[in-house]
Parts: C-alpha cells; sequence; structure tokens
C-alpha cells in the first residue's frame, strides 16, 4: 500500500473514503477488492495492537459482520489476536420475575455471535489495507474542504494535497465534519444518559452468556471475555455516571455487584473506567450526488442491544454491492440515480432498529408499576415461545432482512473460529 508524502499534490481516485476506522477500512477493504481505486483518509496514526492498552469496550460481533470480515479476509487475523464465541444470552427485569434466555442451540448453531475489543478489529483491518496495491492511505491527514460538483467531487487535505473522485464516502463518526461539510442536517435527541465501561473479573464464571439486566436508571450488561473477565455496559443516569466515575475501586466493585443483584457473585478485579454520554442521530439524508455517509456518520444508536458497529458494517457492505454493479454495468457510481438505492435499503433497516431500541429503553428504563406489569409479561411470553425466541435470536444474529453480499452466511461460517 502506498502512503503519499506530505508535497505531493494531486491524486486522482475512483473513491475517497474519509474515516479510516472500523466502518470506513472495511468499505475500503471491501471496495478495493473490487477493483476500486480508493483513496483513504485518516487523522489517527496506526499503533500495533501489542502497543495498545486493552479496551475498557467491547464490540458484540454478529454473525453477519463476521461473514463480512471472513469475506474480506481479514476474520483469522482478528481471530489470532483474541475473540470470544458467546453462545448464550439472559435477559431480566430488576422489578419482577420477567426473564428471557436466549441459546444458539435451539438454532443448532455453535455459537450466538464473539465479542471482540475495537483495537484488534482496527489492526487486522490496516493489514488487509496494506497489502491492498487500489487502496492508498493518507494518514495521518486531516480534511480542509470538499468541493462537490456535478461531475465529480474534490477533496483539499490540511497540508494542501488535493483528491479528485467520481464518490466522497464520509465514515468519520458522529459528529462528522464531513457531513456538515455536505450540508447535511441530522435530527438528534439526548437520551440524558451515559454508559460506565469496564473491564471486570466477577467471582463465579460467566458461562459464556452475554448477560444483561433492566435497572430504573437503564441497562446494566455483562459482555463474556477471555480468562473469566467481563465488560460491562452499566448505562445510568448522565449525573450518575458521574458519580460512579468517582468511585474508589473497592465501593465501585461493590455497587456494580450490587446492581447486578450478584448474579456472578462479587467483583474481584477491574480496570480502568470510562464513560459515553448517549445521544441518538440519525442524518435527514444518507447521500447527495457524489457523497455518502456510513456508520456513525449516518445514524447514532442506543447501545442497549450492542447493534452500532454491526449497522455500520452493513452500511458498508450494501454500499459496496450498490457502487459495484453500477461499476459493472457502466454507470455513474457517485450518481444520486445510483446512491439512492443504497439509502433506500439501509435507512429503513437502521430507522426501525433506532427505533426499537427506543421503545425499549422507554419501557424497561421507567419506574412506573403499569409499565412494570407490560414488561414482565413481554418477556415470559417471548421465554415460553420458541417462534419468538428464534426470531430475536436471527435479529441478535443479524441475520434479518435482506443481507448485503458480503455478510451472506454460508455454511463455513457454521465452523468453529
Amino acid at each position: 500500500m502506498k502512503q503519499f508524502a506530505a508535497q505531493e499534490t494531486m491524486g486522482q481516485f475512483d473513491i475517497i473514503i474519509i474515516g479510516g476506522g472500523i466502518v470506513g477500512a472495511t468499505a475500503a477493504c471491501a471496495l478495493g477488492k473490487a477493483g476500486v481505486r480508493i483513496a483513504v483518509v485518516e487523522a489517527r496514526q496506526p499503533v500495533p495492537v501489542e502497543q495498545q492498552q486493552p479496551d475498557p469496550r467491547v464490540f458484540a460481533i454478529t454473525r453477519a459482520s463476521e461473514q463480512i470480515f471472513r469475506s474480506l479476509g481479514v476474520w483469522q487475523a482478528i481471530a489470532r489476536q483474541g475473540v470470544f464465541a458467546f453462545s448464550d444470552m439472559e435477559v431480566w427485569d430488576a422489578r419482577g420475575d420477567g426473564v428471557v434466555h436466549f441459546d444458539c442451540a435451539e438454532l443448532g448453531e455453535p455459537y450466538l455471535g464473539h465479542m471482540i475489543e475495537p483495537r484488534i478489529i482496527e489492526t487486522a483491518l490496516s493489514g488487509r489495507l496494506e497489502s491492498d496495491d487500489n487502496i492508498t492511505r493518507f494518514c495521518p491527514a486531516r480534511f480542509r474542504s470538499v468541493e462537490n460538483r456535478d461531475e465529480n467531487v474534490t477533496v483539499t487535505l490540511e497540508d494542501g494535497q488535493c483528491l479528485t473522485a467520481s464518490l466522497l464516502i464520509a465514515a468519520d463518526g458522529v459528529r462528522s465534519p464531513v457531513r456538515e461539510a455536505l450540508g447535511i442536517r441530522t435530527r438528534s435527541y439526548d437520551y440524558r444518559q451515559s454508559s460506565v465501561v469496564a473491564l471486570v473479573k466477577t467471582a463465579e464464571p460467566h458461562l459464556a452468556t452475554a448477560w444483561q439486566r433492566f435497572l430504573p436508571g437503564g441497562p446494566l450488561a455483562f459482555l463474556p471475555m477471555q480468562e473469566g473477565w467481563s465488560s460491562i455496559v452499566w448505562t445510568v443516569p448522565t449525573a450518575e455516571a458521574g458519580r460512579i466515575m468517582e468511585l474508589d475501586r473497592d465501593t465501585f466493585h461493590e455497587e456494580l455487584a450490587g446492581a447486578f443483584a450478584y448474579r456472578l457473585g462479587s467483583i474481584v478485579d477491574s480496570g480502568e473506567r470510562e464513560a459515553w454520554p448517549l445521544r441518538r442521530m440519525h442524518a435527514a439524508h444518507y447521500v447527495i450526488n457524489r457523497a455518502a455517509l456510513i456508520g456513525d456518520a449516518a445514524h447514532a444508536i442506543h447501545p442497549l442491544a450492542g447493534q452500532g458497529v454491526n449497522l455500520g458494517l452493513l452500511d458498508a457492505a450494501a454500499l459496496t454491492d450498490v457502487v459495484v454493479a453500477a461499476w459493472q454495468a457502466g454507470r455513474d457510481p457517485g450518481a444520486l440515480r445510483v446512491l439512492r438505492r443504497y439509502e433506500r435499503w439501509r435507512r429503513g433497516d437502521n430507522l426501525l432498529m433506532m427505533s426499537a431500541m427506543d421503545a425499549l429503553n422507554r419501557t424497561f428504563s421507567n419506574a412506573r408499576s403499569p409499565l412494570g406489569r407490560v414488561r414482565n409479561l413481554g418477556l415470559s411470553l417471548v421465554n415460553r415461545s420458541g417462534l419468538l425466541r428464534e426470531l430475536f435470536m436471527r435479529h441478535a444474529m443479524g441475520l434479518g432482512g435482506e443481507l448485503p453480499s458480503l455478510a451472506a452466511v454460508g455454511e463455513e461460517v457454521s465452523s468453529s473460529v
């Protein structure tokens, strides 16, 4: 892979991707594999995974996302660095007896998904970018301006380099400077909640199960990791998150174990804590002429089901299908009439998932007793119905709806890592 030096002033590509994180790098790898000439503009210099600290956040990677990584040839590199396959999920309400348990064996599958640290995925994708001659990375680099014309788009970097292409893809996160420069509006909502995340070790084994307890302030999840560790996502009102962040280690351990009803015993160890404020955001449009948004640049979702990065990966794979199909048919892949197919495909699916997460959050993060009866009745109903459990599991595994070609799960994915 070439990395242009600062003195080079001009570059002609098929597609420019701004943002080289997980979703942007996935899009670059997918398009590069199809023979498209890609420029990736990334502000952060890659750091070898062994030089990074363990990340308190983990991603619950669905089977569909796993298949995307397999299709791109990066899954083995990810698996070598460390993944944890989870087989079960259990969800229950702190204010009642409603509980639902999901087991991969009901679908005849070896696991439901994998827990993976973001840094491991980023490192594997970075290696794939470096090995593809169709991909050029400008890194570290930031864009200064975007000029969007009828026939092409030009990106000027802060160091003066100019890149021109048929299509610009914004994958630069929820605050997306590219989205702002393109004039695409957003609709957002402040949940007034924050998620406290940390790696913790429990006295009792987690049994390869993703656990989630709904509390009045928000859900508390224990996501299973290697060697008895779990990544916790403790969603609480933002003011409460500030208090939790200030607790000494022993008090934090005791409060966390109590909030989880000692389901996995006491907390015997923990790492650094981080707090992330939660907002819902949805772009009014995913596409304009010569530009498309993917991942967090297009949408931000409540984390209670861990679907954020998985939705972004499906965005990247769906946009690849649309762009490559247009190229092969001799059509302009940056034309608005072409890009609207991607928007129709992904915007509805993402909005449905966002609305479902909002409804769950409002229903479960609520102390009103009538809602409590509805919650517990709903959980019990799902738990008693094999059909409903299967429906929920398939969506949790990312196997619902129209899947892009890179995400279509084949027989080989049913094998173990």
